[in-house]
C-alpha cells in the first residue's frame, strides 16, 4: 500500500524568527482529505566531544519551555538553510565549550519531532580536542563539563537525561566504541 501524501494547498499560519508553522491541506493514500499542521526548521546539529580519558562535554542550560535546566551534549541551529553541517557543529562546540576538534565523524541524521516539524538535527562525534575559551551567544547561559562517557550512559538509562538529541548521539557513540566502528 502506498503510504505518501499529496499537497493540495499549504498556508503560511506564523513566521518567527525560529519558527514557521504551516498548515496544509492533504490527500491521504486512500483518497480522503485532512490537514497536516507542521513547523518548518532550518535544523541543528549537535557535538559528542570526546577526549583522551573516555570524558564528553556536557552542558547544563536552563530549557524555557520545561522551566528547568536539562543535561545535553553542545548543539545548535543552523543560521542559514544550506549552512554547511561539519561548519555549523564546530562553531557550535567551540563557542559553547571552547573546544577545538582535530577530527569529525557524522553520527547521522537525527529526526526529534517528524510528527509536526521538518527539524533534522546532524549528529557528529568529535576527537583529537584542544580546549581554548568560550564564545557564548549573548542569549545564552551554559555551564559546561567534562563527564565519563560510562556516567553519561548510565545517566541516559536511568531516565536522568530527557533530551532526545542527548540520549541519541550518546549511546550511538557507546555502542560504537564498543563494537569498535
Amino acid at each position: 500500500m502506498a503510504l505518501t501524501e499529496k499537497q493540495v494547498d499549504s498556508t503560511n499560519v506564523f513566521d518567527g524568527r525560529l519558527l514557521h508553522v504551516y498548515k496544509d491541506n492533504i490527500i491521504l493514500p486512500n483518497g480522503h482529505r485532512s490537514t497536516r499542521e507542521y513547523i518548518k526548521h532550518l535544523g541543528a546539529v549537535a557535538v559528542v566531544a570526546l577526549d583522551d580519558e573516555g570524558r564528553i562535554a556536557i552542558e547544563h542550560q536552563f530549557r524555557y519551555p520545561f522551566q528547568a535546566e536539562l543535561i545535553e551534549i553542545p548543539a545548535g541551529k543552523l543560521d542559514y538553510a544550506d549552512e554547511d553541517h561539519l561548519e555549523a557543529a564546530q562553531r557550535e562546540l567551540r563557542e559553547e565549550t571552547g573546544i577545538v576538534a582535530r577530527e569529525y565523524e557524522y553520527l547521522g541524521p537525527f529526526y526529534p519531532t517528524c510528527a509536526y516539524s521538518t527539524e533534522v538535527i546532524h549528529l557528529y562525534l568529535a576527537r583529537g580536542l584542544s580546549f581554548g575559551e568560550r564564545e557564548l551567544d549573548e542569549d545564552e547561559s551554559i555551564n559546561f563539563e567534562m563527564v565519563s562517557l560510562e556516567r553519561m550512559v548510565d545517566l541516559v538509562l536511568a531516565g536522568k537525561v530527557p533530551d532526545g538529541k542527548t540520549q541519541t548521539a550518546i549511546l550511538a557513540v557507546w555502542a560504537k566504541l564498543k563494537k569498535n566502528v
